[in-house]
């Protein structure tokens, strides 16, 4: 599902350069859950948008069932996230004019799903993500662990083959991020989505399939 080889990027500030990530190599299997951990500052973010292609690499290669995504231009580069990458973030990313069911509607319809199609798969999600009834409510009229939890079912609305979710559990108590990490890991399960966590938490690393620490720009296995 998703190999990478030899991945490097590196930041440069007047004379000097920092090399956030060292020519990395790995392979995730389809429908795999890895947890991606690291002191903060360390890269983790900077894989993310490489794997997604929101950033460019100085070198090395990101396959996605096969397609090599730096290999395309910019505009295809958005079209295969459209319809291939669903993200997660700590600080959900909602859009406050939009109902909740029309933030989880929105990707399907950028992907070309016919709108009823659309709003009926939301309907479906918001059950399975314990939201049944709440359509036609705006984001800010629910508490942090539901608007999550509408990012959760907004990220695995287009069924993408990869998710990528950064901290999901970063802005949360522990309670509630223990429940939202649970239901991620298990509709994503459900999906067969790949799913990548960057996280600080050891909860999600003991649910992960594996573990992978970034150190000075390296992946150790744990």
């Amino acid at each position: 599902m998703l190999e990478v080889e030899g991945l490097q990027k590196k930041y440069r500030s007047g004379n000097s350069v920092q090399t956030v990530l060292d020519k990395l190599s790995f392979k995730v299997s389809g429908g795999e859950v890895i947890a991606l951990l690291g002191a903060s500052g360390c890269g983790k973010t900077t894989l993310l948008n490489l794997l997604s292609g929101i950033d460019t690499p100085d070198s090395g290669s990101v396959r996605i069932d096969g397609t090599e995504i730096h290999a395309l231009g910019e505009p295809h580069r958005t079209l295969f996230r459209r319809h291939h990458i669903g993200f997660v973030f700590q600080f959900f990313n909602l859009i406050p004019t939009l109902t909740v069911g029309e933030n989880i509607a929105l990707p399907m319809e950028l992907a070309g799903m016919d709108p009823k199609a659309a709003f009926d798969r939301g309907e479906l999600l918001l059950r399975q993500v314990g939201l049944t009834d709440m359509t036609r409510r705006y984001p800010e009229t629910l508490s942090g662990g539901e608007q999550q939890r509408t990012a959760v079912a907004r990220a695995l609305a287009h069924r993408p083959k990869i998710l990528l979710a950064d901290e999901p559990t970063g802005n949360l108590d522990e309670t509630t991020g223990h429940k939202v990490i649970g239901l991620l890991i298990e509709l994503a399960r459900e999906q067969q989505t790949t799913l990548i966590v960057v996280t600080h938490s050891g909860a999600v690393a003991d649910a992960a399939d594996r573990v992978r620490h970034l150190q000075r720009g390296r992946l150790v296995s744990q």
